[in-house]
């Protein structure tokens, strides 16, 4: 009998559902302290077993979350893992690849991120941190703003985030050029770029927005040679990863004025240690890697679990299958 592992207060908002969709299911539970049981059963996690597994957003934030990868890389027979991240660059997910296991992604952060993006991009183009600086002095400030209508926003990975980006900056009249492999054109997009041609427009985008994944070919493509080509007055957001940055390189590039400024939700080492310049930089936003965590996100990661749940008992294709060779940076 085929053998789910999923964590208990994950477990309890979805099993009903699991139990209508895959009512033949084994149900292995992992509580807060990793133990396991099986049907009410305590059995050694070691030897679970696991044919699935899903990672939830809940499992992500606690110390079971060791345990429960043990348990999944121990499994002799592993088939799928179903993950509530967007990325996977950690070396856990290629050594899931290599077990020979499909491995599905999660864009319910998607809506969550997109609208950081945004809301980062207005507070610059609002001059909000010169408003409230303006407040707490008792200072009447009248101050001129930059609107999104006509900006130009080149988008750096222009996969389910980068689109919920690019949707919302449509909605305030921006012009949006997307950048990934796939040459097609899209809706969303006025026009859509390569990555060797991505650095010809950094010169004209008001914003450069990173949603890219992590990868050799990705890693440090922000660097010194990226800033300096950068529009004066442009605005740079990071909500990919942290290596996508040369943070040095960046930290000059700010002191220089250009980029204006700098919304980074994520950092070569996080948490961002306190003694990091970033912190106290008057021309960066810095957030907690939280621009995705939203009331919303894990609704929608459920019901991707779930729909996957359906099709992997019957045999159809998975929604969000990541390919190997992505995962293991071939």
């Amino acid at each position: 009998m085929t053998r789910l592992l999923i964590y208990a207060p994950t477990y309890v908002e979805v099993a009903a559902e699991i139990t209508a969709r895959a009512p033949d299911l084994d149900v292995l539970i992992m509580d807060e302290a990793g133990a396991v049981s099986l049907r009410g059963q305590a059995i050694d996690a070691a030897n679970a077993a696991p044919d699935i597994a899903w990672f939830s957003e809940a499992l992500y934030m606690v110390p079971a979350m060791r345990a429960f990868a043990g348990a999944v890389m121990a499994a002799p027979h592993l088939q799928w893992v179903q993950s509530a991240a967007a990325g996977f660059e950690n070396p856990f997910f290629s050594a899931i690849v290599t077990k020979g296991a499909h491995l599905t992604t999660s864009h319910g952060q998607a809506v969550g991120i997109a609208d950081f993006v945004v809301a980062g991009v207005l507070d610059v183009f609002q001059r909000g941190p010169e408003r409230r600086a303006a407040q707490a002095a008792g200072q009447w400030r009248e101050l001129q703003t930059r609107e999104l209508l006509n900006s130009t926003w080149l988008i750096i990975g222009f996969g389910a985030i980068g689109q919920a980006v690019a949707a919302r900056a449509r909605g305030f009249g921006a012009r949006v050029t997307g950048v990934r492999r796939d040459q097609a054109a899209h809706p969303l997009a006025d026009a859509i770029l390569s990555m060797d041609a991505m650095r010809s427009m950094l010169p004209s985008a008001d914003v450069v927005a990173l949603c890219s994944p992590l990868n050799p070919a990705t890693r440090r493509m922000a660097d010194a040679g990226f800033f300096a080509a950068m529009k004066p007055g442009s605005v740079l957001v990071n909500i990919g990863r942290g290596g996508l940055v040369d943070e040095a390189a960046l930290l000059a590039a700010l002191d220089r004025g250009v980029p204006r400024h700098a919304v980074l939700d994520v950092f070569d080492i996080e948490p961002l240690p306190s003694d990091s310049p970033f912190w106290r930089h008057p021309r960066v936003s810095v957030t907690a890697h939280c621009s995705g965590v939203t009331g919303g996100q894990t609704a929608r990661n459920a019901a991707l679990f779930l729909d996957n749940l359906s099709r992997f008992v019957a045999s159809q294709p998975l929604l969000n299958l990541a390919d190997p060779k992505d995962v293991l940076g071939r």
